[in-house]
């Protein structure tokens, strides 16, 4: 039997298994291993450009001076102790990036002191390994060995497999032996046969473990790690309502594991990742790094291309998932500040470019951060940035599906068309595994970067010692993931599917309509008839410019039926300095907390108000930019002005300030909100322009079943007429409505008039 026979057997193998979802044995041919992130042919072209790519040899000269320092400095291979932040943990971090660095120094230049070196520093992990138990924090549902969690194992594998790529010819056949039997054998099946609960489900844990089993087995050549790595465990015993640390389900009845199944259900079709942008950027790294190892070893195998190039599309999907700064949106669990300035994101960009459509637009991306990692991938961007090749990459409103097929709800960004960088970020989504939130139909709201209503993100300070070990504050769950941390209705003070992980992984918001295309208004439409018993939500946004020369605004419409009266509360998070009101807010003597549980007991009542009239603002300022929250309000209606930070001694929440509307005892009940950006003021000359709202009038014409119409008036005597249609949704469908003598008649979800 021939070779190329061989060959093509095991690639309809592999593809059949893909397609399948089974796990099939795949034989791997070593002859045809080229190097796992850096190929042959990309190292000569690495050396015969050397000195003439800028920002290659930038980013070169800058990785040799960082590790030139360190090689010189005694090895330390700590006993593991501590969690996140602390000292082990830390220099265990600090020895994967070493070695993983010090690797692609030596393919480059050749110089031994860089293999010696490494191979001195998998030495010392070989001595003390075999005799580690598990780490003595207990506090994971799978404790690693160096870390106090696999994760963080598999960090640690996924980096030192690539060190020992690129010494694997020059260590003899002894020591290769040695470091395989003693280190990174046992080290691959502790993070696979021993903890299925963290290898065998879909999570961006197990996407990890199966990316460093699968890379070290490439490395090793070992046939068992890279069909473990692709397909899973063959068997796990995982009891079917096991749970991580998070409350999230390990395995669903019937889930297949391993890498190809974490592509497959991970991404939706168009590369939005269930968990949120600060897990998918997390999560990029292993899956672009195992597929580009397996596209440069065996690339008839082509997973880059599964799923229609779903990795190289999650690419996109990230960097449109970034306010105007290139910051995430912190949606469920995700820390404030990360961008795709951080070091996942440039191999994910170089990536996209090199193994994708060499799109000039990802130059653009590359050269603000000035960075480039040191492969094929690499070059490539820099070659692209030397020929300047760059164009301008434009984020404009975009819609992301979720769930594996895309029919699991979904996130729409609608970006302002003027030169304000106005964004708002709309969720509809499934719940986004355990890192999700209980938050339907939530918004947030950015402006030139900047948060104007915020989402609260995580609680947690990654890698601060201090604050639980870096972990998970238990505030998280308390408060960050409950419903009124978000901007979206609580019925009755209680969160979403009552906080329960199950129930809500059960369910998921629809769209009901969307339009990014309209000149005049960006508009999108979404329901949810699962969050409560017997109430159905239906949340409409829209931005829009009044006229040429004002600002975009943005119309919210929250409209709620249900079978019993409720009490809804419906919070405005801000940041800023609250600059004016219209209503008579009551101080209260002594600060309480507005309620008991359900994130409730974490908000201080700091003053509350009755409405007195149908039109309720409050005006703050941010950044020298001052914004209105103007709310139809009913004459009865409370508004609470609340601060986070009760029942928490240890400061572990921020202090944010927030506006709950209260509609009480209500069966059907509708906010209407519109929030805009107006004036300025300068620090400097003490000036201040355009402080007050241009928004005179809020009139809801119409609330049926059928329709909902509102007519917005400016203070200059124009107005808006917009008319939404609740039950139908198709661009077809026809529709006509008579207000006052005059009829309306269009087709498709919604009506819309400048007058």
């Amino acid at each position: 039997m021939s070779k190329v026979y061989i060959q093509l057997l095991i690639f309809c193998m592999f593809f059949n298994a893909i397609g399948q979802s089974k796990k099939q044995v795949y034989n791997f041919d070593s002859s045809s291993h080229h190097g796992l992130l850096i190929t042959k042919k990309g190292l000569e072209s690495i050396k015969e450009n050397l000195g003439t790519i800028p920002l290659f040899d930038k980013s070169l000269a800058q990785t040799k001076a960082e590790i030139d320092a360190i090689i010189v400095e005694e090895i330390e291979v700590p006993i593991p102790k501590d969690m996140a932040g602390g000292y082990t943990h830390t220099q265990h971090k600090k020895n994967y990036d070493v070695v993983q660095k010090a690797g692609v120094l030596f393919q480059i230049f050749g110089d031994e002191k860089y293999a010696t070196y490494i191979k001195d520093m998998f030495m010392e992990y070989a001595q003390m390994y075999p005799k580690l138990p598990l780490h003595p924090e207990t506090r994971s549902y799978s404790r690693g060995k160096l870390f106090w969690q696999c994760l963080n194992d598999a960090n640690w594998l996924v980096n030192m497999s690539q060190g020992y790529d690129a010494i694997y010819d020059w260590l003899s056949p002894k020591d290769r032996k040695f470091l395989e039997t003693k280190l990174f054998k046992p080290f691959a099946l502790f993070l696979s046969v021993e903890n299925p609960q963290f290898f065998n489900r879909i999570h961006n844990h197990s996407t990890w473990g199966n990316a460093a089993v699968g890379m070290m087995g490439l490395a090793m050549r070992d046939n068992q790690l890279i069909n473990y790595a692709l397909y899973g465990l063959p068997e796990d015993s995982i009891d079917e309502n096991a749970v991580d640390n998070d409350g999230g389900l390990i395995k669903k009845p019937g889930q297949d594991a391993g890498f190809i199944a974490n592509i497959e259900e991970a991404f939706s079709p168009d590369g939005y990742y269930t968990e949120g942008p600060y897990y998918q950027r997390y999560a990029m790294y292993p899956f672009l790094a195992f597929s580009v190892a397996l596209e440069n070893t065996v690339p008839e195998l082509k997973v880059l291309a599964y799923k229609d190039s779903v990795q190289i599309k999650a690419v996109y999907a990230l960097i449109d998932l970034t306010d105007s700064k290139g910051g995430f949106f912190p949606l469920n669990d995700g820390q404030k500040g990360m961008s795709y300035y951080n070091n996942a994101l440039v191999n994910s960009v170089d990536i996209a470019y090199h193994y994708g459509s060499k799109d000039p637009e990802l130059l653009s991306i590359a050269e603000i951060q000035n960075e480039v990692t040191l492969d094929d991938a690499g070059l490539a961007v820099a070659l692209g940035l030397k020929r300047n090749e760059i164009q301008l990459y434009q984020k404009r409103s975009v819609n992301f599906t979720d769930g594996p097929k895309g029919n699991q709800g979904g996130l729409t960004i609608l970006r302002s068309k003027e030169d304000s960088d106005l964004e708002l970020v709309f969720k509809y989504s499934a719940q986004g595994n355990s890192h999700g939130h209980y938050d339907k139909l939530s918004y947030s709201i950015y402006e030139n970067g900047d948060e104007v209503i915020p989402d609260y993100g995580l609680a947690r300070f990654v890698n601060i010692n201090s604050k639980n070990g870096g972990g998970y504050l238990k505030e998280n769950t308390t408060w960050a993931k409950q419903t009124i941390a978000h901007n979206t209705v609580v019925q009755n003070e209680t969160s979403h599917f009552n906080g329960d992980f199950k129930t809500g992984s059960s369910f998921h918001s629809q769209l009901h309509f969307q339009d990014l295309s309209n000149d005049l208004i960006q508009i999108v439409s979404a329901r949810e008839h699962n969050a409560y018993e017997g109430t159905e939500m239906l949340r409409t946004v829209a931005m829009l410019s009044p006229k040429e020369g004002i600002k975009s605004i943005i119309i919210d419409i929250f409209k709620l039926q249900s079978k019993d009266a409720n009490q809804y509360d419906l919070p405005f998070y801000y940041k800023g300095q609250l600059m004016d009101y219209s209503v008579n807010p009551i101080s209260e003597s002594m600060l309480k907390p507005l309620g008991a549980s359900n994130g409730y007991q974490h908000l201080w009542k700091e003053a509350s108000a009755v409405t007195n009239s149908d039109l309720s603002k409050i005006t703050w300022l941010h950044n020298n930019l001052f914004y209105t929250l103007s709310s139809k309000t009913r004459v009865g209606d409370s508004l609470l002005f609340v601060r986070q930070g009760a029942n928490d001694p240890v400061f572990n929440l921020r202090r944010e300030p927030g506006i709950i509307i209260r509609k009480s005892n209500a069966r059907d009940a509708i906010f209407v909100n519109i929030i805009e950006s107006h004036g300025t003021y300068d620090a400097v000359t003490e000036r201040a322009e355009n402080t007050e709202s241009i928004i005179d009038k809020i009139d809801i014409i119409q609330n049926t079943d059928t329709y909902t119409a509102l007519e917005i008036t400016y203070k200059d005597g124009n107005s808006n007429l917009l008319i939404i249609s609740n039950l139908k949704a198709d661009s077809s469908e026809k529709h006509s409505l008579t207000h006052n003598g005059t009829s309306y008649s269009w087709e498709g979800p919604y009506y819309f008039i400048n007058r």
